[in-house]
């Protein structure tokens, strides 16, 4: 995914890479990391500003990162399966890495969210997993070069979570067919050599909206920038073809951005946050493709 998101420069343009620089500098909070949209320094946001300025190829802001990134280390068991998850891939992000022993904390509250079926799941207490947590403990290892613990159970998780017609729900409680969970199945499938759906394609383009993006499920009033960059790097994945719709893609993320140097996520969405700034980059990155 980053690897893509570094492409968007190519129909940003100089301005506007430096207007983003500024904007998730802005958002820099003094202690290190940087800000959710309450002002809170966030391991979450903190994940996306760094993505957003590996992408666009510009320094870390190292020392304040490192010192924030130790101390949420030195309470890893406090954290939620979201919060470690993304220490873990901080931290990958850092050109002198913790010793593997120094990660092991991590990587234990990580398998601390290991669920009955063999997946993971942001609670603690759940007994089935979720496809956005199989996802996300499958990235912690991976940025570090580790092979995930038992994939078979993600696969048989996974099996769990498919629906007709080619897609995924989150999880067991909720089965409803959705395109973040849909794209993050995919991309699991394809890094995990597991087969995918033949239809699996045809289900997220006709997520598609007319005017541009995708909805996040069947009955979504309007697209949004999380879903459009996911579905488009699922699809790309799966090596089908937007060629024909890259057009009114381009204009629903270029009617999501803004001269403050961010993306507004949706189209009712009055904030500016570094989440949605990191996936209009990962969307124009394959519509620069």
């Amino acid at each position: 995914m980053l690897q893509v998101a570094r492409l968007a420069p190519a129909v940003l343009g100089e301005e506007a890479c430096e207007l983003i620089r500024d904007f998730i500098l802005s958002q820099e909070h003094a202690e290190g990391g940087f800000c959710d949209r309450e002002g809170t320094a966030d391991l979450y946001y903190t994940s996306f500003a760094i993505d957003c300025l590996t992408a666009l190829q510009f320094d870390l802001p190292e020392g304040g990162l490192r010192s924030f990134l130790n101390r949420e280390l030195s309470r890893v068991s406090e954290l939620d399966f979201v919060h470690v998850s993304c220490l873990a891939r901080c931290f990958s992000s850092l050109r002198e890495k913790p010793s593997k022993a120094a990660l092991a904390p991590v990587f234990d509250r990580i398998e601390s969210f290991r669920t009955p079926d063999g997946g993971y799941n942001q609670s603690e207490e759940a007994e089935t997993g979720s496809a956005y947590a199989c996802f996300l403990a499958y990235g912690s290892y991976s940025d570090h070069g580790l092979s995930l613990p038992d994939e078979t159970g993600i696969e048989k998780c996974l099996d769990s979570l498919q629906v007709a017609g080619g897609a995924w729900a989150n999880d067991v409680e909720l089965p409803v067919p959705n395109v973040p969970s849909t794209a993050a199945a995919i991309t699991l499938c394809r890094n995990l050599r597991l087969p995918v759906p033949e239809d699996s394609s045809d289900w997220l383009l006709n997520s598609f909206h007319a005017s541009g993006g995708f909805l996040a499920f069947p009955l979504a009033p309007i697209p949004d920038l999380l879903s459009t960059a996911v579905a488009l790097h699922a699809l790309d994945g799966l090596q089908v073809s937007f060629e024909g719709r890259k057009d009114l893609l381009l204009d629903f993320v270029d009617s999501l951005w803004t001269a403050a140097g961010g993306f507004h996520g949706n189209w009712e969405d009055d904030d500016l946050d570094i989440e949605y700034t990191y996936y209009g980059l990962l969307a124009l990155g394959h519509l620069a493709l």
